[in-house]
C-alpha cells in the first residue's frame, strides 16, 4: 500500500465555495497546493445522481466536504454516493465533513408514530463507507451517540467570541447573550462565559408547530445590547419576534449570532424588516444572492478551523483544542482583533 503523504479533499455541490475556502487554506498551512479532488458529481436527466473521480485515490486519507442543507435529500445522497465511490476505489479512509448536519431537529420521537431520522442518516453514512464525522453546532449533541464511528462536533461560539469582542469592543459592559429558548440555554451559557457577559433567556410558548404564541424574558435587560445565540436561523419568524420583545423590555439594540442560516421562505425578508440591527451567520451554508445583499446580515468565515481540524484529524492532534481562543487567534490571522 503506498504510503499517505498528504491529506485528500473532494466536494459535492452543497457548498463549493466553503469546499475551496477550506482548501486554500489547508494550502497555505502545508506550503502545498491541498486542491479538491478532480470529479464530477453530476445528475442524469431523470435527476439521479452519478459521480466519477478522475484521480487516484488507492490508499489515501479522504475528507469529502458536503453540506446536507436545501435541498437536503438531493445533497444527502451526494454526501452517500460519493463515500461509495471512494470505497470502492480503496481508500484508505474517508471522513464526512458536514458543516450542517441536516435532519439533526429530527433527533427523538416527539409524537407517536414519528420517525427518529437523525438516527436513520447516521446509519445510512456508516453504512456508506464513512468513517469518521466532522461536523459544526449539532442541533443536539446527544446525535453524536447515534453513530458507532468518531464524530468530531465542533462548536462556532469560539469564532463568535471573538467576533463579539471586537465589533463590541468598548461596550462590553452593556452585552448581555440571550438564549431564544430554554432548550438553548446551554449554547448561550458557553458564549457568554467566554465574553464575561450576564444571560438572559426568551421563554417562548407555541400553540402549534410553527407559531409562537407567547413570549417571556427572563431576566433584566434594560439598556443591555442583547446578542440572541442559536444553532439554527430556518423561517426568522421566532428570532424576528424575539428581538421585538427584548426592544420592548428595554434593550437598546438587538443583535443575532446564528450558526446555521438556512434562511428558507421569507427570512430574508423578515430579517431586512426586522428591528435587528445584525444578524450574523456562519458560511457552513452557501449563502443565496438575497442573504448576500441583504444589509444587516453578515457572514463569519469557518474555513479556518474547518481547514485545522481536517490537518489534526489527518495527523492524529487534538480537535478539541479549536474550542481555546488561545489556539483559534492564531489560525484567523488577527481577524478579529481585540486589542
Amino acid at each position: 500500500m503506498p504510503t499517505i503523504t498528504e491529506p485528500k479533499l473532494i466536494s459535492g455541490n452543497a457548498n463549493l465555495t466553503l469546499a475551496n475556502a477550506i482548501s486554500r487554506r489547508m494550502s497555505l498551512h502545508r506550503g502545498l497546493n491541498v486542491g479538491l479532488v478532480d470529479a464530477r458529481v453530476e445528475r442524469f436527466n431523470d435527476q439521479e445522481i452519478f459521480v466519477e473521480v478522475y484521480e487516484n485515490v488507492r490508499g489515501e486519507d479522504m475528507f469529502v466536504i458536503q453540506s446536507t442543507s436545501n435541498p437536503a435529500n438531493d445533497n444527502l445522497m451526494e454526501l452517500l454516493i460519493m463515500a461509495d465511490a471512494l470505497q470502492r476505489s480503496s481508500a484508505s479512509r474517508i471522513t464526512a465533513v458536514i458543516p450542517y448536519f441536516g435532519y439533526a431537529r429530527q433527533d427523538r420521537r416527539s409524537k407517536a408514530r414519528t420517525p427518529i431520522s437523525a438516527k436513520l442518516v447516521a446509519n445510512m453514512l456508516v453504512k456508506a463507507g464513512i468513517e469518521r464525522v466532522l461536523t459544526m453546532d449539532l442541533h443536539a449533541a446527544q446525535i453524536q451517540g447515534f453513530f458507532d464511528i468518531p464524530v468530531d462536533n465542533l462548536y462556532a461560539s469560539p469564532i463568535f467570541a471573538l467576533d463579539i469582542l471586537h465589533q463590541f469592543k468598548g461596550d462590553l459592559d452593556d452585552v448581555m447573550v440571550v438564549s431564544p429558548d430554554v432548550g438553548g440555554v446551554a449554547r448561550a451559557r458557553e458564549l457568554a462565559k467566554r465574553i464575561s457577559a450576564p444571560l438572559s433567556i426568551v421563554d417562548k410558548r407555541r400553540e402549534k408547530h410553527g407559531e409562537v404564541a407567547e413570549m417571556t424574558v427572563i431576566g433584566n435587560v434594560e439598556g443591555k445590547k442583547c446578542i440572541i445565540v442559536d444553532d439554527i436561523c430556518d423561517t426568522a419568524g421566532t428570532l424576528c419576534k424575539a428581538a421585538e420583545v427584548l426592544l420592548e423590555n428595554g434593550a437598546s439594540e438587538v443583535h443575532s449570532y446564528i450558526t446555521h442560516g438556512v434562511l428558507s421562505g421569507p427570512a430574508v425578508e423578515r430579517i431586512s424588516k426586522s428591528v435587528m440591527k445584525s444578524l450574523v451567520i456562519t458560511d457552513s451554508i452557501e449563502a443565496s444572492d438575497p442573504v448576500k445583499a441583504a444589509p444587516n446580515i453578515r457572514i463569519v468565515p469557518t474555513a479556518p478551523m474547518f481547514a485545522q481540524a481536517i490537518l489534526n484529524i489527518w495527523n492524529g492532534t487534538s480537535v478539541s483544542s479549536l474550542f481555546e481562543t488561545e489556539t483559534l487567534d492564531p489560525i484567523y490571522d488577527g481577524q478579529f482583533p481585540i486589542s
